[in-house]
C-alpha cells in the first residue's frame, strides 16, 4: 500500500462513500455520475462486508478503472480481509464482522474450510493490496475514517486513517495542511459538512444510501441501497 500525494489530472475528482458489498447500488451510482475518461474516482474504502455482493463491488471498481482513473482507499473492513489470510484469529475476526457474507459472494457455500482463501481471485487480492491509506491533491485529502490534525498525512497511523470515528459534536480540527478532508466510515443518514471535513458515509450497508461527492463543486449524487430512490 502506498500513500499518494499528487496533482490530480484534468477532469472531475469524485469520492464515493462506504459501499459495503452493495454492487447494485454502486453500479446505479456510477450510472448517475457518468464518469468520463479524464475523471478521477476515489472510493473511500469498505468495499466488503454487510452487503450481499462484495465480489461484485470489487469487480465493478476494477472494470471502472479501465474507463477512467480509480484511486481506491483502504477501509478498515478491507484491512481485516487482507489480514484474514495471516492467522486463524484474524480470519475469525473478519467473519465476525461480516466476512461470512463476503465469502458467500465468492462461493455459495456457508462452510469455509480454505484458510488460504484461494477461492478469492488473485486480481481481487491485488486490488485490495494496491489500495492507498489516503490520497492528497493540491486542495483536498481523501481517506477512509479520520486523521490527526497536527500530523502530515504520510505520518498518520492506521488507527486514525481507518478505525477512528468522527465525533459529530467534536470533529477533528482543520488539518495542518489547511486542506479540506473528505472521509467515510462514520455512518449517518445524510452527508455531514463541518467546513474543513466532510463525511460522506450515508449508511450504505445499514439500509441507507450510497453517496458520491465532488469537492470542487459541492455536487453530490446518491442512490438508495435498496434500489428505490423514492
Amino acid at each position: 500500500m502506498n500513500e499518494t500525494t499528487e496533482q490530480v489530472r484534468a477532469g472531475r475528482t469524485i469520492a464515493i462513500g462506504d459501499i459495503h458489498g452493495h454492487s447494485d447500488a454502486l453500479r446505479r451510482l456510477i450510472d448517475r455520475i457518468q464518469p468520463q475518461r479524464e475523471d478521477t474516482i476515489i472510493p473511500l474504502g469498505d468495499y466488503v462486508n454487510r452487503g450481499p455482493d462484495a465480489c461484485g463491488v470489487i469487480q465493478a471498481l476494477i472494470q471502472l478503472g479501465r474507463y477512467c482513473r480509480v484511486i481506491p482507499i483502504l477501509g478498515n473492513h478491507d484491512e481485516m480481509m487482507l489480514d484474514a489470510r495471516q492467522s486463524k484469529h484474524a480470519l475469525d475476526r473478519f467473519c465476525y464482522d461480516g466476512g461470512d457474507e463476503t465469502f458467500a459472494s465468492y462461493m455459495k457455500d456457508a462452510w469455509i474450510d480454505d484458510d488460504t482463501l484461494s477461492f478469492i481471485p488473485d486480481v481481487h487480492w491485488d486490488f485490495l493490496n494496491r489500495c492507498s491509506p489516503f490520497f492528497e491533491s493540491e486542495q483536498t485529502i481523501f481517506t477512509h475514517a479520520c486523521y490527526d490534525p497536527w500530523v502530515p498525512m504520510h505520518q498518520q497511523t492506521a488507527r486514525f486513517l481507518r478505525w477512528t470515528a468522527i465525533d459529530a459534536e467534536d470533529p477533528p480540527r482543520k488539518h495542518v495542511s489547511g486542506k479540506l478532508v473528505v472521509v467515510g466510515h462514520t455512518a449517518n443518514e445524510a452527508v455531514r459538512n463541518w467546513g474543513h471535513v466532510i463525511c460522506i458515509d450515508t449508511a450504505c450497508g445499514l439500509r441507507g444510501r450510497l453517496t458520491a461527492y465532488e469537492p470542487a463543486t459541492g455536487m453530490t449524487w446518491w442512490v438508495n441501497e435498496s434500489g428505490s430512490n423514492v
